[in-house]
């Protein structure tokens, strides 16, 4: 350690307050985190790019620094899709240091890293207080049934009105509209589903009718409308 001649003509004035790190929750434990090894917990990040074209959600679960698991789900952009393979590959095994000085291939990933990073280095992660937090595979759990992420696109003009594109349930087939042409409805199919069916062996046609449902009061819908096409 190189001082300079000012400070090296310093007299000596000793610390009279000095409490360290405040502990930060985790995994149900109270921590004084000073290294890298000393973080854990299962929290999420979301990121953006520079136009802000495409969003990513970043999930990591991290076991004493080391990154065990990672979900990235993206949306708004074909190169951030790619990208993502690429994280999915590229995560696990570093320690939450390395991960957020690694070249994430894309801006949006890059930035959700960063403010995992905020959200897991002061305690905010979702396992906060969850004795040993989560398992690996939690973020698996949080895409729920048939794996896929959970998306929600709607669309609406001041000439036409709204349209719902897909929701939780899956993709919208119609929305059912009462006789004021108000939305009471809507009739959707879940892909994720389907696909599980599919896979069972189900015909493709059968798959689908099973994968089908409804939510609201379709039943009294005087008019349903195709969303993409009407």
């Amino acid at each position: 350690m190189v001082y300079s001649s000012e400070v090296e003509n310093m007299c000596v004035v000793h610390q009279g307050v000095h409490h360290g790190a405040a502990p930060i929750p985790e995994e149900a434990k109270w921590v004084k985190s000073r290294k890298v090894e000393d973080i854990s917990g299962y929290t999420h990040g979301v990121g953006w790019c520079a136009p802000q074209q495409g969003a990513c959600k970043l999930s990591l679960n991290v076991k004493e620094g080391i990154i065990q698991e990672a979900l990235i789900e993206t949306i708004g952009c074909s190169g951030m899709t790619h990208s993502a393979a690429m994280a999915a590959e590229i995560l696990p095994g570093l320690t939450v240091l390395e991960a957020l000085n690694t070249d994430l291939v894309c801006d949006a990933i890059n930035t959700a890293m960063r403010e995992l990073f905020l959200q897991i280095a002061y305690g905010r992660s979702q396992s906060a207080f969850s004795e040993d937090g989560l398992q690996i595979g939690a973020g698996l759990e949080d895409l729920g049934k048939g794996t896929r992420s959970m998306i929600g696109t709607t669309y609406g003009t001041l000439a036409k009105g709204p349209r719902y594109l897909e929701l939780t349930d899956g993709y919208i087939r119609y929305i059912d509209l009462d006789e004021n042409d108000e939305i009471i409805g809507y009739e959707y199919v879940n892909f994720g589903k389907m696909m599980d069916f599919i896979k069972a062996g189900d015909e493709p046609n059968e798959a689908y009718k099973k994968a089908c449902g409804t939510y609201g009061r379709c039943q009294d819908a005087v008019k349903k409308i195709d969303p993409r096409k009407q």
